[in-house]
């Protein structure tokens, strides 16, 4: 009452919607109290003598009532007035009444209570078994938006409702007697068909006939629908699915031990239990938990269960007929078999699951598989899984990025750094034992299929990781390569500094130097004409200085490449002892592979004069494509160079490794040599 009134204060229409909720705490408190007096009778009846009572039962029986009861009082406070908050009461109140009253007229007929009205909840009990399938049967047909299907299906619950209550009716008027306990007590209602027990029949098939009608208009609601309702509805379907393998395991039961009867009634309560629990899940938490994988689970242990128990019984059976009874043997060779049995029966049943019920996640993880198989044979790149896990959830649009921890950024397959981008699509981390490998970037939709998403990714884990392995170092091979081009080109900026401060600075001085010299000679005076040849002596040292320097400042950057590497390659043939042919391109390349190439040409040339004998030299500079240039230095000589450690040879291929080229040298002994460098020269 406090409550209502604090509510109140907010306002008249908050005030009704509280006062709304009064009956359902008032219909939920009922079918709680209800069960409590439930199992509290049970236990009088036992203690009175009813060697068949079963306590293990009544978590079951609790849980038949309290889940319909509390999940529909929390749907009525969520979602007010909603007609699936109420089947749920009105279910659960049901069934409480109805093993209320078998409970009441156990301990009636059982103990010296002196309870009154025994006979009215004996009937009551025997005539309410239909309530069992009631409120399952109507969710089936309004589930999860409260209406039927169509306006086609409405006269489907009808019929059901009609069906049912009209079942009560023919029990409660064709039995004399009640059931055991109170079989020797006479039905309280006239029984004007007693005897005609057949006339139920037409409506026990009416009922049933409903039933199928139910499970078709959840499977057709299932197909049209889309999103939300379509995760809601996969709840529902799962509770359903326990139904058949319950009573499938009762049969094996029934088959190997005896009459299972308490155990159709517990399928019967674990089905009421698992229906509400579905319920409040998909209206409240439907996307908490993996439903697709729940159901895929739940298909595959109970047809193994059932297989690997019906083999278990038929061996049992078969050999214990062979060997007569009382033998030890039947069992323990049908456990065997069994056990033997389990995991490729297992791997069987998965497979056989997934292609039938998942066939999107059974060819998602068939192509991971097979992608991973030709990895291992190389026939496939790592790098190559994104493209296959586009193909594997069915999305084009899907673009795997890899996690770098030692950078801290994401890179795609060829290692180029890349910014998640923000263009609507989801997000999914790629992890493998904890740790992030990439993100997987795909369309908003796969979202609504967790299983497929989550399953592939995991399958593909091994596959991610090495990628991302392999892009990394790719990634740090990169840098090291522009490292190392920068220290190059850092290189040859500081010999054309060099070559500049020699020709500008030092041989300037010396000419200058060389200018003062002849002017002082001929400013001398008569009598100090004797200086002169000291003078001349000094200005042809000058002279060879100024040879020296060029020559040096030729070694550190030829002039005649300011023209190009043509004019520089026939300067350097010019100035060999040997005749020297020279085909160059005559199109500018960039300064650093234009040094770097006459520089190998200069070492080439140098070794065939000075090592080989060669009489006759060929350099040849072209370019191929456009962005590469192929240098090939081809002598008569003796042949037989080997390129060893700290030797000419040795340095060529180091500078032509800085500039990301590859060098390579045929030199037969008595066949010449033959030099050949490739440089990327793309501006």
């Amino acid at each position: 009452m406090v409550a209502l009134i604090a509510v109140g204060t907010r306002g008249p229409e908050t005030v009704f919607v509280a006062l709304s909720r009064v009956p359902a705490l008032i219909v939920a408190a009922a079918s709680l109290a209800l069960i409590v007096g439930a199992t509290v009778l049970d236990q009088l009846a036992a203690h009175a003598g009813d060697s068949s009572s079963s306590p293990w039962l009544y978590p079951l029986l609790c849980s038949a009532v309290a889940a319909p009861a509390l999940v529909g009082l929390l749907l009525e406070f969520r979602l007010s007035r909603h007609p699936i908050a109420w089947i749920l009461l009105l279910g659960g109140l049901s069934v409480a009444i109805a093993l209320f009253a078998a409970a009441y007229a156990k301990a009636a007929g059982l103990a010296d209570l002196g309870l009154p009205a025994a006979g009215w909840a004996g009937i009551v009990s025997d005539a309410s078994w239909p309530v069992f399938f009631g409120w399952p049967l109507a969710l089936a047909f309004v589930f999860p938006n409260g209406r039927p299907l169509s306006p086609k299906w409405r006269p489907f619950p009808i019929a059901a409702l009609v069906s049912g209550l009209l079942l009560i009716a023919m029990i409660a008027l064709t039995e004399t007697h009640l059931e055991a306990p109170l079989e020797t007590v006479e039905n309280p209602l006239p029984a004007p068909l007693a005897g005609h027990e057949a006339l139920r029949l037409p409506v026990v098939l009416a009922l049933f006939v409903t039933l199928l009608a139910g499970l078709a208009s959840v499977r057709e609601r299932r197909r049209r629908s889309f999103g939300i309702e379509r995760l809601q509805l996969r709840w529902l379907l799962w509770s359903v699915l326990l139904i058949p393998f319950g009573f499938a395991f009762c049969f094996l039961w029934g088959v190997a031990v005896g009459p299972a009867e308490d155990g159709v009634l517990a399928v019967l309560l674990l089905a009421e239990t698992a229906a509400a629990v579905a319920v409040g899940i998909a209206v409240t938490r439907y996307r908490l938990y993996a439903v697709d994988r729940l159901i895929n689970r739940t298909l595959v242990y109970g047809v193994l269960s059932f297989v690997l128990g019906a083999g278990y019984v038929g061996v049992a059976l078969g050999l214990g007929v062979a060997a007569g009874r009382g033998s030890v043997w039947p069992t323990a060779i049908a456990t065997l078999t069994v056990a033997v049995a389990f995991r490729p029966l297992r791997a069987r049943v998965q497979r056989a699951v997934d292609w039938r019920f998942d066939r999107a996640r059974f060819e998602g993880l068939r192509r991971i598989r097979a992608f991973e198989a030709d990895v291992r044979s190389g026939g496939a790149a790592p790098e190559q899984v994104g493209e296959v896990l586009a193909q594997a959830v069915r999305d084009p649009s899907a673009t795997l990025l890899f996690w770098l921890p030692a950078s801290a950024i994401y890179a795609d397959a060829t290692g180029t750094p890349a910014v998640v981008p923000d263009d609507g699509r989801a997000r999914t981390e790629a992890k493998r034992n904890d740790a992030q490998l990439g993100i997987l970037l795909h369309d908003a939709a796969l979202l609504e299929h967790r299983d497929l998403l989550d399953g592939v990714l995991a399958a593909a884990g091994l596959a991610i990781e090495i990628a991302r392995l392999r892009v990394e170092v790719k990634l740090q091979l990169a840098e090291v390569e522009a490292s190392r081009a920068r220290i190059v080109e850092a290189g040859y900026e500081e010999r054309r500094r060099l070559e500049r401060d020699l020709h500008d600075g030092s041989q300037q001085r010396l000419v200058s130097l060389g200018i003062h010299l002849r002017r002082m000679q001929r400013s001398l005076p008569r009598e100090a004409r004797v200086l002169r040849p000291a003078l001349d002596q000094a200005v042809d040292e000058i002279g060879r200085a100024i040879v020296d320097l060029r020559h040096i400042a030729a070694g550190v950057h030829p002039a005649r490449l300011d023209e190009g590497l043509a004019a520089a390659l026939r300067d350097l043939a010019r100035s060999a002892p040997v005749t020297v042919h020279v085909e160059a391109t005559s199109e500018r390349l960039p300064p650093s592979v234009e040094i770097a190439a006459y520089f190998v040409a200069c070492e080439a040339v140098t070794n065939a004069v000075k090592h080989a004998s060669a009489s006759c030299i060929t350099i040849s500079a072209l370019t191929v494509e456009g962005d590469r240039l192929v240098l090939s230095i081809e002598d008569d000589g003796v042949g037989g160079a080997k390129p060893r450690r700290g030797s000419g040879l040795a340095g060529l291929s180091d500078r032509v490794d800085a500039h990301g080229g590859r060098l390579n040298i045929a030199s037969a002994a008595g066949k010449g040599t033959r030099v050949e460098a490739e440089l990327p020269c793309a501006p």
